[in-house]
């Protein structure tokens, strides 16, 4: 599924998040798996991927019986913070409390499409950074492109 847009919202006193209707509404089981893989992610950013996107980017890691220390290491750090979230009847999913902490969520949130995840962040710092995150854009591109082109 790809993600597109920005949303407003709250995360309700228990942790809960509702998940848009223009994101449910798309989903797809047998593509997107039953719910929802949360992974805190460093800058104040939490990552959600649907459960069958996450297995088919994590299939592309090297997945040896004897991983070097480095690939065991990171396999630790990022699958030992991954969550699975499942929706509740009303499309809300509830965040560990560890993942808000490290994150550092305040209950004014926006959900940001970002192609193939929806990211949450922090609403105010998200609004105050816009016009310059618009402005670098284009830099961005550039860099990204060159790195390609280095190989």
């Amino acid at each position: 599924m790809l993600f597109l847009g920005t949303t407003e919202l709250n995360i309700d006193a228990k942790g809960r998040l509702a998940i848009p209707a223009k994101y449910r509404n798309r989903w797809d089981p047998a593509r997107d798996g039953a719910g929802w893989v949360a992974v805190p992610w460093p800058g104040g950013v939490l990552r959600l991927y649907t459960e069958g996107q996450f297995e088919r980017l994590t299939g592309l890691l090297d997945e040896s019986l004897m991983p070097s220390e480095q690939q065991a290491e990171l396999d630790a750090r990022f699958f030992g913070q991954a969550e699975t979230l499942s929706p509740d009847a009303a499309g809300r999913i509830t965040i560990p409390k560890p993942h808000l902490r490290r994150c550092g969520l305040p209950s004014e949130v926006v959900l940001v499409g970002a192609r193939n995840r929806l990211e949450v962040r922090a609403r105010g710092e998200w609004q105050s950074e816009g016009d310059a995150r618009f402005a670098e854009l284009p830099e961005l591109v550039k860099r990204i492109e060159a790195r390609k082109a280095d190989g």
